[in-house]
């Protein structure tokens, strides 16, 4: 069984923006519940198929899978509830991490949000001095939420 262990912050300045190239990504859900969620994503040129069960502290089960661009693209426009997701993602090396760095764009757009993966949940981390408030344990943070209650709705972060 795949684990996601993921820990999520809100970016604050620009210093981070010099640091990574960006990726363009397209997401959407076809299913989203607490329990389980089954999610189509295109990073860049490739598509992914990707299935998270019910988070407990900051891990939950995950399977993803690639598949052909043009069935992402279907799946996008055809079986995902809009919104999508749109954002551009930045992988920047930080000590012996990777973090992930989300600029949101479309109904999100105003949210800049970073996430590291760790192989253990009690891992310590070196933050960067561009890594503001930990959102974690937010559920309005996590990017099914976001399909459904966007950033720009939000009557306050």
């Amino acid at each position: 069984m795949g684990t996601e262990i993921e820990r999520k912050f809100l970016v604050r300045g620009e210093s981070w923006r010099s640091l990574a190239e960006g990726v363009v990504y397209r997401q959407g859900y076809i299913a989203s519940s607490q329990d389980c969620t089954v999610r189509v994503r295109i990073a860049g040129e490739r598509g992914y198929l990707t299935l998270k069960g019910a988070t407990q502290g900051i891990s939950r089960p995950e399977y993803e899978y690639a598949i052909p661009l043009q069935d992402a693209t279907e799946l996008l426009n055809t079986l995902c509830q809009g919104p999508l997701i749109e954002k551009t993602r930045y992988r920047i090396a930080w000590g012996d991490l990777v973090w992930e760095v989300d600029e949101f764009t479309g109904e999100n757009q105003g949210l800049i949000m970073a996430e590291v993966e760790l192989s253990d949940p009690n891992q310590t981390v070196a933050l960067p001095d561009w890594i503001g408030e930990e959102v974690s344990g937010d559920p309005r943070y996590f990017n099914a939420n976001l399909a459904k209650h966007p950033f720009r709705n939000w009557t306050q972060p």
